[in-house]
């Protein structure tokens, strides 16, 4: 039964007021608008008082006739479609198929908001993901079922990094197989919310080139698509990202960029809610909010698959305390920090290792895991950026150090293509390391050092041993 719509008169753009028939209307509940003109929207019940609601309208507002507009509650909370079927399929921001493929033949109907996952009966990622990008592997590294956010700026080379982890990224190999190891489990669940064409474009291609689009699903809400939308987007991909997880046992890296779109849609919701807004406009629960996004990420007991989580966020004038890097940073589990001086002198990843952190990095590595002096020139490498040590006296050091640093094939700069395993980075950060006498590397333990300090020829071979 078609409800009247009463209009949109003092309402903000994306919310529609209904009257009620006497049936009630739940908070959360999905309506269905039937326009004049046949077409469909959807849309959720914000809040009821009396016989009104007040619907936020996900296509957005415009052209809705209130005379001869019809809507029908659903008496269902939001639920997206779920299967794995839905690997190598493109949607839009709704979750609708936009690759003009035929609909998705659903396995189960899922809540978008998730289901909570007992702090009990989660399990501490242990398990290293080798992303091929040295100050990543060496110094940040990622475990399976870690969240780590990409701390970036407008025309930073972000997406292009971001690729590179989902082309790379896979277990720590153990040995170089004649065999090329690859996992049949693992998928890439990617949102994009308020991107450009170019960006979309620019990862379905690459996905596509990879050959890796099979086990892809892409969520793309663009900058001409309804902002209302980026508020589900994410939720739409974390919850097939957690269907794919749990239900199918896949390790699943989700990509959801960029989060400053999706805390800008989350303000304009609230500014046109009429909530008291808190810093810099953003709503005061934006914390929360961002948390039940970020919190679904990690692994669960009795179940093979995991949820990794890598959100790109570009921050507002490349300022770090602003309130959507700030929060991000405090929910997450370190961030990668991509910085523009580094990019200003054309070094590719410009990843900035000081500000950069992974907090589950300590479990995630050594012998067993990586290497056994992984730990120890990860924390050696750090004093060189942190203590100025180039700026020392002795002008040989400060030679062959500036050397090393402009040289192309230095511990930072790689190519967008350039697959380093994690033992070749390690050897790289040796490298870098006996630049400096012995007695200057005070971080790194005396049978560390005389294992792997003296050069390759001298001594035992000590490539990639574990």
């Amino acid at each position: 039964g078609g409800v009247p719509v009463s209009g949109t008169e003092g309402t903000m753009p994306p919310h529609v007021a209904l009257s009620l028939s006497p049936q009630f209307a739940q908070y959360a509940e999905i309506v269905n608008f039937t326009l004049p003109n046949g077409t469909t929207r959807s849309g959720q019940v914000l809040e009821v008082m009396g016989s009104k609601a007040i619907v936020q309208v996900f296509e957005g507002t415009s052209g809705i006739d209130a005379k001869a507009t019809t809507c029908e509650f659903t008496g269902d909370i939001l639920r997206t479609p779920v299967s794995e079927d839905m690997l190598g399929r493109v949607f839009n921001g709704s979750a609708k198929p936009i690759d003009s493929g035929p609909p998705v033949m659903a396995e189960d109907f899922l809540d978008i908001n998730g289901q909570p996952i007992n702090p009990h009966g989660r399990i501490y990622p242990e398990e290293m993901i080798q992303t091929g990008i040295s100050p990543i592997d060496v110094m940040n590294s990622i475990a399976r079922g870690q969240k780590i956010p990409i701390f970036s700026a407008a025309g930073l080379p972000h997406n292009e990094i971001a690729a590179q982890i989902c082309r790379q990224a896979g277990l720590v190999k153990k040995s170089k197989d004649v065999v090329d190891y690859h996992e049949d489990n693992f998928a890439i669940v990617f949102a994009a919310m308020g991107v450009n064409m170019e960006t979309a474009r620019f990862f379905k291609s690459d996905f596509e080139q990879n050959g890796s689009m099979e086990n892809v699903c892409l969520f793309l809400n663009l900058a001409n698509d309804p902002t209302i939308e980026r508020i589900i987007t994410p939720r739409l991909a974390l919850t097939t990202a957690e269907f794919l997880a749990y239900q199918c046992e896949k390790h699943v890296l989700v990509i959801l960029t960029d989060m400053s779109s999706y805390a800008e849609a989350l303000r304009e919701v609230s500014a046109a809610r009429e909530e008291v807004p808190g810093r810099r406009g953003f709503p005061g629960y934006m914390y929360t909010d961002l948390a039940t996004i970020y919190e679904r990420a990690g692994r669960v007991e009795g179940r093979n698959g995991s949820i990794t989580q890598i959100p790109i966020l570009t921050m507002p004038n490349d300022d770090i305390t602003h309130p959507i890097p700030d929060l991000t940073g405090f929910i997450t589990e370190g961030q990668i920090y991509v910085d523009r001086q580094l990019h200003n002198r054309q070094i590719y990843p410009p990843i900035n290792v000081l500000p950069s952190l992974s907090r589950l990095m300590k479990s995630a590595i050594g012998e067993g895991m990586t290497r056994k002096d992984h730990g120890d020139v990860s924390n050696q490498l750090v004093r060189p950026w942190g203590h100025r040590v180039w700026d020392t006296k002795n002008p040989q050091i400060l030679k062959s150090g500036i050397w090393y640093l402009e040289k192309p094939q230095n511990f930072i700069s790689q190519g967008p293509y350039e697959n380093r395993t994690v033992f070749e980075s390690l050897d790289i950060g040796w490298q870098l390391l006996r630049i400096f006498p012995k007695q200057l590397l005070k971080r790194i333990p005396e049978n560390i050092l005389a294992e792997f300090y003296p050069r390759e020829g001298k001594g035992p071979e000590q490539g990639t041993a574990l």
